[in-house]
């Protein structure tokens, strides 16, 4: 889709992929490189110091990129990192921004251990192709109102205003649907609490933000498949936040 799609799957292939970390975040990184990262220090420093650690424990290592778009400056990518033949696998959920050289000076991200599906889906399947792009700001305020007016709001009662009845769900936990959608918000005591950001390109909308989970505070990026102005797929990648004395930077968001 263009160069800053591009650097982000190349830093996360020849940093994670083949241990290049050096190299590859000072060829991609802009002159500052804010971290939401918890374990990660900001800078290019702390990005080395993490990796060095993160490589030398997982000596193998295996990346897939899923899906992946641009947004003005801002890059989205749907990853799969497989470590030491599969002694873990994770899903991940990134969003990066970048300075005028396409360079990255901010980064947030989701992981989480990647599971086995429930409901027939995975947490990674379905269509990755990008198309409407001329939707991208319609489908943008869409899940923009979805986010804050149903999940923060938790008014669950008015799903069928904004997804569709057959919604294709890749949450492991979740099956299809909107009723065990709202099952699911109700047995976990679901609360979005912030909407934070918002990137899209064509039928692919990102949003991430700060939910509670039985009372557990997490980060969320919540991923989106639009058809003619309605919801009809949904990924979610899902991190508890730590206390903040674990934190090396300023938080998740």
């Amino acid at each position: 889709m263009g160069q800053r799609l591009d650097n982000a799957i190349s830093l996360y292939q020849e940093a994670i992929g083949e241990g290049n970390f050096v190299e590859a975040i000072n060829k991609y990184a802009g002159d500052r490189y804010t971290q939401h990262s918890t374990p990660v220090k900001d800078g290019k420093e702390g990005f080395i110091e993490f990796f060095a650690d993160f490589v030398d424990r997982n000596p193998v290592r295996e990346i897939e990129i899923i899906r992946g778009f641009e947004d003005g400056p801002y890059v989205f990518l749907h990853a799969v990192q497989t470590l030491n033949h599969g002694q873990y696998r994770y899903v991940t959920a990134d969003i990066f921004d970048t300075d005028d050289d396409a360079r990255f000076v901010e980064h947030w991200d989701i992981i989480e251990e990647l599971h086995e599906s429930t409901g027939g889906r995975s947490q990674i399947d379905g269509p990755t192709g990008i198309s409407d792009l001329d939707q991208t700001g319609v489908n943008k305020e869409l899940v923009t109102r979805f986010v804050t007016e149903i999940l923060v709001a938790g008014d669950f009662a008015r799903l069928p205003d904004f997804v569709a009845p057959d919604l294709a769900q890749h949450n492991p936990n979740v099956a299809d649907g909107i009723a065990p959608l709202q099952a699911f918000a109700t047995e976990t005591a679901m609360r979005y609490v912030e909407l934070h950001k918002v990137v899209g390109a064509g039928n692919f909308v990102a949003a991430l933000a700060e939910s509670e989970l039985n009372g557990r505070r997490h980060a969320v990026i919540d991923l989106f498949r639009i058809e003619e102005g309605t919801i009809v797929e949904h990924w979610d990648v899902i991190e508890e936040i730590t206390p903040e004395d674990t934190w090396v930077n300023v938080g998740k968001f």
